[in-house]
């Protein structure tokens, strides 16, 4: 039963993080194509758009937020490299607690504080495209936050250490 638990666990997990690393891939493309229309629509046509520096800061401040729980499931963000190599097996399972437990709390205050952002930035508007609420752009760190859990949990699971396997 728990085998079967720990198992949907990261099956879900994995198929979150991918979904988020493809949306943060997206999210590249977004800023690449926004950011190359400005360049000619500025020195080519002669007629800057004001709305595409903007698009290219939110794309890629999501990018970032969606491009983290990979990092987190791999083992890359959180990482005390010496201790690691240094411990033993039990201690090393001690030191992916403390890690996890500490990333989770530090992803939690940005899921709380993020929704309240995104939460009070829905009366303000985004410069360059005033139709928008900036909620938009705040809902990243949540988001962000939420995958980010579940490749914290996934990794404290399944541990990857993808960083130290190629460190010399």
């Amino acid at each position: 039963m728990r085998e079967g638990l720990i198992g949907g666990f990261l099956r879900l997990e994995q198929r979150l993080s991918t979904g988020a690393m493809a949306a943060a891939c997206a999210m590249l493309v977004i800023a690449l194509l926004a950011g190359f229309y400005q360049i000619l629509s500025r020195f080519v046509i002669q007629q800057p758009a004001e709305w595409t520096e903007v698009i290219v800061r939110f794309a890629l401040i999501w990018m970032v937020f969606l491009g983290s729980p990979m990092a987190f499931r791999q083992g890359a963000m959180v990482c005390i490299d010496l201790l690691h190599r240094m411990s033993g097996a039990r201690m090393k399972r001690v030191l992916d607690t403390i890690v996890s437990v500490a990333a989770l709390i530090l992803v939690g205050v940005m899921i709380w504080w993020g929704f309240d952002y995104a939460s009070r930035g829905r009366v303000q508007t985004i410069p360059g495209l005033e139709e928008y609420s900036m909620s938009w752009a705040y809902l990243a760190i949540p988001v962000g936050g939420i995958f980010s859990a579940f490749g914290i949990v996934g990794n404290w699971l399944d541990p990857r250490r993808l960083e130290l396997d190629t460190a010399r």
